[in-house]
């Protein structure tokens, strides 16, 4: 195998959109991100770690406090992965004024959500990419995740995106349009045959595998690294039976927040977080409201069956 630190330019197989610990009072806790950085580091969760992603609650940030954060990741990543850091906001303006930050403090490389709230056509879509990409000199990967933004960047328009030389790759939040992957990668492949595409959705890894995905961000992987690395390795050497397991395990952990009509994870995957690593990283900003009793009741069943704690 190759070494993961130089698959897929640096993003591995495996990228932690890191949670964002708060306070009690809802402030950042710079602390315990440095701490959480250095524990999915040194437990090789992954690959990569990205800063104010999704799962990092990047759209309740105030822009100082996501600066803040890269900051804090650079220095205590300290070289020892790759750090992207999540510089997509609602507009193209403030977008690129947030990216630069993140070419300044050295960011590897720039995951840019699709614009969201004013629900761009395609070729707002397209104007507001070439733009960063033009204006800031970030390696760009797209972020495609339909459910939060109320967009979608059709193949179509990725494909022109790929053009540039400044934009990478795209993470698709895959459940959503199961073989858009594939779409991804048939409308890519004779534009730039190096262009990365990585699934967003953790109980998808199996299926985009199959199309093509070369890897995943994935907000369980502070948890089931091993696992992951376990669906991947299996496929590559033809073990359907043992990569089918360990993905139900995934699988399995993922529905603890999906049982309960949960869209974002991160009411439950916070607590889990903790109960794994003992660090205390605190509940999610409202409006996400904080994990219930009968929740917390079943993540620990399904944790302690599938032997994480």
């Amino acid at each position: 195998m190759k070494n993961k630190t130089v698959v897929n330019k640096g993003f591995g197989r495996i990228s932690i959109p890191l949670v964002t610990p708060f306070k009690k009072n809802e402030e950042v806790n710079y602390e315990v991100y440095a701490q959480l950085i250095d524990y999915v580091i040194k437990n090789k969760c992954g690959d990569s770690v990205i800063s104010t992603g999704t799962t990092g609650e990047a759209s309740a940030l105030t822009f100082d406090e996501r600066v803040k954060l890269f900051e804090t990741a650079k220095k205590a990543v300290d070289g020892r992965c790759t750090l992207i850091c999540g510089t997509g906001c609602a507009s193209t303006y403030e977008t690129i004024k947030l990216t630069k930050e993140a070419v300044r403090i050295g960011a590897d490389y720039c995951l840019i959500v699709a614009p969201f709230y004013c629900k761009p056509d395609q070729e707002g879509i397209f104007n507001h990419y070439w733009r960063i990409a033009e204006e800031t000199g970030a390696k760009i990967m797209l972020y495609n995740i339909p459910v939060f933004t109320g967009v979608n960047i059709e193949p179509e328009t990725c494909a022109r995106l790929a053009k540039h030389p400044n934009i990478i790759g795209i993470k698709d939040e895959a459940g959503l349009n199961p073989n858009q992957i594939l779409d991804y990668r048939l409308a890519t492949k004779d534009v730039d045959p190096d262009f990365i595409i990585f699934n967003g959705d953790d109980v998808m890894l199996l299926p985009t595998i199959v199309q093509g995905a070369q890897g995943i961000i994935s907000g369980s992987a502070h948890i089931m690294g091993d696992t992951l690395n376990k669906v991947f390795d299996a496929f590559e050497a033809g073990k359907n039976d043992v990569a089918l397991k360990n993905f139900t395990k995934l699988y399995r952990f993922c529905r603890t927040w999906a049982d309960f009509g949960r869209v974002h994870p991160n009411p439950i995957l916070r607590p889990a977080i903790e109960l794994k690593t003992g660090l205390k990283i605190g509940p999610a900003r409202g409006p996400l409201a904080p994990i219930t009793k009968a929740e917390m009741a079943n993540l620990k069943k399904v944790m302690k069956e599938l032997e994480l704690i």
